[in-house]
């Protein structure tokens, strides 16, 4: 029990909980941190009466759930069940009920995985800084037999089952319309994971209005091992597969979802890839479209065309780190009608502020079938520089190699945010920041054009991987 405690401390990261089962995390340790859980939000003064949490397809998920369950029961909170889910069909559960959830996930992580997504009523996000550092010590504690679980005066409480897919479904249609638009081929890929189970729903549920898709589905058997291709749409080896299918059967366009089914990817009717910056750009403009004059949240490392074109259709852009729960704060405070990250992370007031790739698809197709032109025409009107995307290079000493970088950049500007941002004078950029979870340095660049970026990258790398007799 000691050691599982102690070992909370390497599976509780910035804004989540994710380990190997059942080395790092088994149902002990989801027990504990269910009541640690609750304990922690009746301490900054939420009832949390009932918790309502939903699953991934991965073996190890519905166990976990269950006795995270366990520990939330014998805190005195009820429970709902709300089953297999994708998290943003638990987020739509806490928005809508206004109940703190939990998703077990460990999203596109290898099968051996498995992990938490927690956050409070209405889906407010919960991270390091906003209560999950001290579910981390009350489960530790509990762990180690430091303190004793408490003792509700009436008992366990209650547990309930409900199916909440259909109503997330016939919500997410409320939002986006797409009954008028042009007949679309659309190849999803759910790569085994949650999208297997919330694309027909939303997408092609005969209990809703028909929609003028012709859905061609790949991998949507769920299935925790993965069996075809890791559930990571950003790493282009899992792409193949839907840029095969796309050309194969002409579709207009292909969508890839993570495991658990909270982010998108999308690549035009060439099989090509679309940044998820463009998407970011492209749903904003329908944003504001609706909402003159709103905030839109974008991350430190998309592209410079976000900002920019979020400014020329009227809207207010603010910049955030990287990582959901940093986007999310941000949003409640803006009020921010949208953010977009990156790793196509899509987040929008309409969804209680939290992310839904489901949602975001739906933009692209609306904003695709409007229209007469192809994808790579509209999407083309979004980019504007070229970009590297995320270089990682494995280093001994993050902070030392950033403090190196500093040093050989620090007549240009430069931004701490969220690790070393440098900009220069014609307009080109880069950021370096640590990984939260790996001895890692994440390195993004952008440019005016192709060569600057590439001479930009290979400078800055050959500094971070700079080995120790060359310092």
């Amino acid at each position: 029990m000691t050691d599982r405690g102690s070992r909370l401390a390497d599976i509780v990261k910035a804004y989540d909980i994710r380990g190997i089962v059942p080395d790092q995390l088994d149902e002990d340790v989801a027990r504990a941190v269910g009541t640690a859980f609750v304990v922690a939000l009746q301490e900054a003064g939420d009832a949390a009466g009932t918790v309502v949490l939903a699953y991934d397809m991965r073996a190890s998920s519905p166990g976990l759930a269950a006795a995270f369950a366990e520990g939330v029961r014998a805190a005195g909170a009820a429970v709902i069940d709300a089953g297999l889910g994708s998290t943003d069909l638990l987020y739509y559960a806490s928005g809508r009920l206004d109940l703190p959830g939990a998703m077990f996930t460990a999203s596109h992580n290898p099968a051996q995985y498995n992990g938490m997504k927690l956050c409070g009523a209405g889906a407010r996000p919960i991270g390091q800084d906003s209560g999950l550092a001290r579910i981390r010590d009350l489960a530790q504690a509990l762990l180690a037999g430091e303190i004793r679980p408490p003792e509700p005066a009436g008992g366990d409480a209650g547990l309930t089952r409900r199916d909440i897919l259909a109503d997330y479904a016939a919500h997410l249609r409320t939002l986006v319309d797409l009954s008028g638009i042009r007949p679309l081929t659309v190849v999803v890929d759910a790569g085994n994971g949650m999208a297997g189970h919330t694309v027909p729903a939303v997408l092609g549920d005969a209990k809703l209005a028909p929609l003028p898709l012709r859905i061609v589905p790949l991998y949507f058997e769920l299935d925790g091992t993965f069996p075809n291709h890791e559930a990571n749409p950003l790493d282009p080896a899992n792409l193949v597969d839907l840029q095969h299918a796309v050309r194969e059967h002409g579709a207009d366009l292909g969508l890839a979802f993570d495991g658990d089914a909270d982010r998108c990817f999308v690549v035009d009717e060439r099989g090509e890839p679309v940044t998820p910056s463009a998407i970011t750009a492209l749903v904003a403009v329908r944003e504001l479209a609706r909402h003159p004059g709103a905030a839109v949240i974008h991350n430190l490392i998309t592209s410079k065309a976000v900002p920019e074109i979020v400014a020329e259709h009227g809207g207010v852009p603010v910049r955030a780190r990287v990582g959901h729960s940093f986007i999310k704060e941000r949003m409640a405070v803006t009020g921010a009608v949208f953010g977009g990250e990156h790793s196509a992370h899509y987040y929008f007031r309409d969804f209680w502020g939290a992310d839904t790739g489901m949602l975001a698809a739906m933009h692209v197709l609306a904003a695709l079938g409007e229209q007469d032109r192809p994808l790579s025409e509209l999407a083309a009107a979004f980019v504007r520089y070229v970009a590297s995307g995320e270089i990682n290079s494995r280093v001994d000493n993050p902070a030392e190699a950033i403090t190196r970088v500093e040093k050989a950049y620090g007549d240009e500007q430069l931004d701490h945010t969220d690790g070393l941002t440098v900009s220069f004078a014609d307009g080109a950029w880069f950021n370096v920041r640590p990984s939260n979870t790996e001895p890692l340095l994440r390195l993004n660049v952008e440019a005016p054009d192709a060569t600057r970026m590439a001479a930009l990258r290979d400078e800055v790398l050959a500094t971070v991987r700079a080995p120790a007799t060359a310092r």
